[in-house]
């Protein structure tokens, strides 16, 4: 494989592991000031993602980090495409960062309430835009870009909702597996649409690709309403994982309009000693994210959110 082909590979799992992890941290945080009927609840929602938040994000620094050093050329175009977007991307993930350090340290209800809604304005933006921008990439519509945004958006909801599910014991959880459904009735249509819309390209595989995130939707709203919430949750994460293989199938190898890969790619030398430091510090960062979960893998009562 050259080196180039190895680069966009691992940038695209960079970019999966980030849409994977931080799908349902965007989806909590919208739902938390929904799902919770008192402070109690809240926490235990929150707590969800307490542990691994913020080591969710690691994977954007690094997937942006990738495409700065192996594709200046891309990194500067999406750059420049994509300027305001991406902006209030950055400013969403501030605004939720602070809201989420700072929600335990105030003690007013007000102060609690502006953190919350700081929160949840956060999550929903990053998740909304991180759609619109794919979609628009693609297809260079504004109606693709909404209906992106709205999967993407809907999607998180989804992922967020079973996650909840899947971590919380008592009324929370029913009330999750609750907003779980009623976000699948816009996830799946705006799915359908969303993927079906994706250009094939020639490749055969983005159509491959596109089907099992549809049947992985479909599937998750069948778990989630038998009460099977770690099998659903392994539904959205499918959707995710092969929704994100078929954009970046279908945008190789152009990944933006008149620039191929080549093209866009740093010199050799750069790229033999990137694939050095990549090999050896990736299994440590992908091993220590996976023991977190395994630790904070139990699932949470509003008594243990207390402590």
């Amino acid at each position: 494989m050259e080196l180039t082909t190895f680069w966009f590979v691992l940038i695209a799992f960079l970019w999966t592991g980030y849409f994977l992890l931080e799908g349902f941290d965007f989806g909590v945080g919208v739902l938390a000031p929904v799902l919770a009927r008192d402070e109690a609840q809240h926490r235990q929602i929150v707590h969800t993602i307490g542990p691994v938040w913020d080591g969710n994000e690691v994977w954007l620094i690094t997937a942006v980090g990738a495409m700065f050093a192996a594709f200046p050329a891309w990194y500067s175009g999406m750059l420049s495409q994509f300027y305001l977007p991406l902006v209030l991307v950055l400013c969403g993930l501030i605004v939720r960062g602070v809201g989420l350090e700072w929600r335990g340290k105030v003690t007013t209800p007000a102060g609690r309430a502006w953190c919350d809604l700081g929160v949840m304005a956060g999550s929903g933006l990053p998740a909304f835009l991180w759609g619109a921008i794919f979609a628009d990439l693609l297809l260079d519509s504004g109606l693709a870009a909404l209906v992106g945004g709205l999967f993407s958006l809907s999607m998180c909801l989804l992922h967020g909702a079973v996650f909840i599910a899947l971590k919380t014991e008592g009324p929370v959880r029913r009330s999750a597996r609750s907003a779980a459904v009623a976000a699948a009735l816009a996830a799946v249509p705006l799915g359908v649409v969303s993927l079906s819309a994706i250009p094939g390209g020639g490749p055969w595989p983005v159509w491959a690709l596109a089907l099992v995130a549809m049947a992985g939707l479909a599937a998750s709203v069948a778990l989630i309403w038998r009460r099977r919430e770690g099998w659903a949750f392994t539904a959205t994460a499918t959707v995710i994982v092969a929704g994100t293989a078929a954009l970046f199938t279908s945008i190789w190898p152009e990944p933006l309009p008149g620039l191929t890969v080549a093209e866009a790619a740093s010199g050799p030398y750069t790229l033999n000693v990137l694939t050095w430091i990549g090999l050896a510090a990736l299994p440590f960062v992908v091993g220590y994210q996976a023991w977190t979960y395994w630790v904070f893998r139990k699932r949470l009562t509003q008594e243990a959110a207390a402590v």
